[in-house]
């Protein structure tokens, strides 16, 4: 259907001027993802490596204090609120998502964001020399918030800057960062590094630079277009931004596709949560947004990555060498992460994540079996390994970096932070409830837990293959359309405008 009417031929001879990559829009894409998303991966793993010098930290602060030493059950209890206060943050930060991207903007909600990295830095650089872990504690859960907040606004950001060509590929360059956030914090975490009994509090103040860099480098770089001419009103603030990101001067085409989606969506004003929740032409949008973020969380990657050490132990690697092991995974992660970036707008989000789920489902279902006959089958042990090596680059490839992609796409400006609020919310109570269970289904169901991650991954990948559109190289307002026709609302437009379905006659949605 023609989006543009006489202006599509244009259009068509200019696009693929005004879809290159250029050097501010890779600029504010490398800045926005390094000094946000990279601090939400380093904080994922980034006590792992020194947790029994930190435990120790506690127990030496708790002896100082009372005299005696700390009982087993608070010191796990300690520990498991170190851990756990991240994801718990996480979905607290997520909360905060659509009230600070709608009255700060989405560059004002990362400059802001950036003191809350910088200060629970401090706090935890000098916990040690403080003699105090009660805020290490508090400090992860700070890095939560944060992460919450980045995991969900970066996306949002460069999805609104980026041209519908390369949409997709700068849409994972956050989950990129966040791979090479895991990567650096293991291998600054090894033991002849910072992780020991005197680099751990500086390997986790360490998380600060990347939040200062992008403070003081960010303000350079303009808001998100869309926000300003859609949310703003401001046409010439847009214009000039556009211009800028494109390199190019004429951006009509781009300003007039704003237009039509401020023209459809001026009656229905900015969507709360539950107007989202229960605005009946967005049902599929967001049933599809949950499934894709619980899949995501929910298939077991956090659990794999747990379950690694110990399979490698049991192949025969030395004890000390795993951490090695843990280095070289966690390099694969990021090479398929960047591999995605790559050919994310050939093959299209839809294939990539039907492969990246049925690489999941498939190396579950084959490291069950492999880690119960390993006991009687000497070579199980590799293809344990194995198994652990392609579903890391089946997460990699699809499951993780593509859901955040989507939420971008499939939702229109005004319904668009609620719905990243919606589709965060869901992530980080997916991955806190997946640590706060994962041990005890370990110790109920020993290998055989896998199979219920094999069994999210099937249904993930039959929801997906029946319901989840391709999106690559189109339109906001052309997906719309798309999602319109599966949510059975009517489109109304003319030549020159266009309105967003309604459910009811007047073009009035209901709420």
């Amino acid at each position: 259907m023609n989006l543009k009417g006489e202006g599509q031929e244009s259009s068509d001879s200019s696009e693929g001027a005004k879809g290159k990559m250029t050097i501010p829009l890779a600029l504010v894409a490398l800045i926005s993802a390094f000094g946000s998303s990279f601090q939400y991966g380093y904080n994922v793993s980034v006590i792992n490596s020194p947790a029994p010098y930190m435990q120790d930290f506690y127990n030496q602060t708790y002896l100082d204090r009372t005299g005696v030493p700390m009982n087993g059950g608070f010191q796990t209890l300690l520990w498991s609120l170190t851990v756990s206060m991240f994801p718990l943050g996480g979905f607290f930060g997520s909360l905060m998502v659509w009230p600070l991207v709608n009255n700060c903007g989405r560059k004002g909600t990362l400059l802001i964001n950036n003191l809350f990295s910088i200060a629970a830095a401090i706090l935890m650089g000098t916990s040690e020399t403080a003699k105090t872990f009660e805020v290490i504690i508090l400090s992860r859960a700070i890095m939560g918030i944060y992460a919450g907040l980045a995991s969900n606004v970066v996306p949002m950001f460069l999805g609104e800057m980026s041209p519908k060509n390369l949409r997709g590929a700068i849409g994972i360059i956050p989950q990129l960062f966040i791979t090479l956030g895991i990567l650096v914090a293991q291998i600054l975490g090894l033991n002849s590094i910072l992780g020991n009994a005197e680099g751990w509090p500086v390997l986790l103040g360490l998380t600060g630079i990347p939040s200062l860099i992008q403070l003081l480098t960010l303000p350079f770089f303009p808001e998100s277009p869309r926000y300003l001419l859609i949310q703003k009103g401001n046409e010439e603030q847009a214009r000039q931004a556009l211009q800028r990101l494109r390199g190019w001067g004429d951006v009509d085409d781009e300003i007039e596709e704003m237009f039509q989606e401020d023209q459809s969506e001026k009656e229905e004003g900015q969507f709360s949560v539950l107007s989202l929740c229960t605005f009946r032409g967005l049902r599929w949008q967001l049933i599809s947004i949950i499934v894709m973020m619980m899949g995501q969380q929910l298939s077991g990657v956090n659990a794999v990555f747990y379950y690694a050490d110990r399979i490698f132990e049991s192949a025969g690697v030395d004890s000390s060498s795993i951490q090695y092991v843990t280095v070289s995974i966690g390099a694969i992660n990021v090479i398929m992460t960047l591999l995605a970036v790559f050919i994310v707008e050939s093959l299209g989000r839809r294939i990539l994540l039907l492969a990246g789920f049925v690489l999941c489902c498939a190396s579950c279902a084959l490291l069950t079996l492999a880690l119960n006959l390993q006991p009687t089958v000497s070579w199980m042990s590799y293809l344990s390994i194995a198994c652990v090596i392609v579903y890391i680059i089946g997460h990699a490839l699809g499951p993780s970096p593509i859901p955040a992609v989507m939420i971008t796409e499939m939702f229109l400006q005004s319904s668009r932070p609620a719905a990243f609020m919606v589709g965060g919310s869901v992530h980080w109570l997916s991955n806190f409830t997946v640590g706060l269970v994962f041990l005890y289904m370990e110790a109920g169901l020993g290998p055989y837990s896998f199979l219920i991650f094999c069994a999210i991954c099937l249904a993930t990948v039959v929801y997906i293959f029946f319901i989840v559109p391709e999106t690559k190289n189109k339109t906001f307002m052309e997906i719309n359309r798309i999602m319109a026709k599966r949510n059975k609302v009517e489109i109304q437009e003319n030549k020159e405008e266009l309105k967003d379905f309604c459910s009811v006659p007047g073009g009035q949605a209901e709420r």
